[in-house]
């Protein structure tokens, strides 16, 4: 399996590009703030959360404004990627059922696009600690590590709900409740060690170090903006979960991909 994927990968790799190029040139045709809206959109986001939370709240976490924006460009990525993944083969069937491409290939493309819009939120994020003074450490360079775990993580639940959204109609609506569900337990807007730590210290270590989004935002958090170090050995922990995850999903969509253009 790994020797087909990495053929398949080498062929295709080129379309996965191409494929991210035109839908982001699409998303912007005919607007007329083009590309700004990519900007627009998370910084209107950023500044609604930091009144509602920072506000009505009172939220105090320190750098609380570009505290924020890490969780929404994680959460954001996360949630695009997974909810466009159960539609992936229904919403490409222009494609699936006339010419054959490895199925993970538009689980990439799709990938890259929202990859695309959280460097663009994570650049937003640099302008916010230069407004703060931040004062960077070296640190920073765990954001390297940490984004492949959420990468990787990401593609292979992708992979797997690719494959289940072509027989489950309803599997949409279930992972909009999911997704809701996470998205308050992740700790987006709040410190889960903050908020949840001191009175229930067991709850915040199961939420923070037991769910690889909220790992993610935590300790991008702590690396980026407070120059602490986050842990390395659940970085290295959820890294080899994410790629048998992966492994997993891609081995699932090799064995049953030939069936999905029958179905669609």
């Amino acid at each position: 399996m790994l020797k087909r994927f990495t053929e398949d990968f080498k062929t295709h790799y080129k379309y996965a590009f191409y494929s991210a190029r035109a839908q982001l040139k699409a998303e912007v045709a005919g607007s007329y703030l083009n590309w700004v809206w990519w900007v627009l959109q998370p910084f209107c986001m950023m500044i609604v959360y930091a009144i509602v939370f920072g506000v009505m709240f009172s939220a105090r976490e320190q750098y609380f404004t570009a505290f924020i924006f890490i969780g929404i460009s994680v959460w954001d990525f996360f949630n695009r990627c997974v909810k466009q993944s159960v539609k992936m083969v229904k919403s490409n069937k222009s494609i699936v059922t006339k010419v054959y491409i490895p199925k993970f290939v538009l689980v990439l493309a799709k990938m890259l696009v929202n990859g695309f819009k959280m460097l663009i939120c994570f650049a937003i994020v640099v302008m916010l600690m230069i407004v703060y003074r931040v004062p960077v450490t070296l640190n920073v360079l765990y954001v390297i590590p940490l984004l492949i775990d959420l990468w990787l993580f990401t593609f292979g639940c992708m992979c797997i709900l690719t494959h289940f959204g072509v027989f489950v109609e309803d599997l949409t609506n279930v992972i909009d409740i999911v997704l809701r569900f996470v998205f308050y337990l992740s700790g987006v807007m709040y410190s889960i060690s903050h908020r949840i730590g001191d009175s229930y210290p067991l709850y915040a270590t199961i939420l923070e170090k037991c769910n690889p989004v909220a790992f993610v935002m935590a300790s991008l958090r702590e690396c980026v903006l407070y120059g602490d170090t986050p842990g390395r050995k659940l970085i290295l922990l959820w890294g080899l979960i994410s790629v048998v995850i992966s492994a997993i999903g891609v081995t699932i969509i090799y064995k049953n991909e030939n069936s999905y253009a029958k179905l669609i």
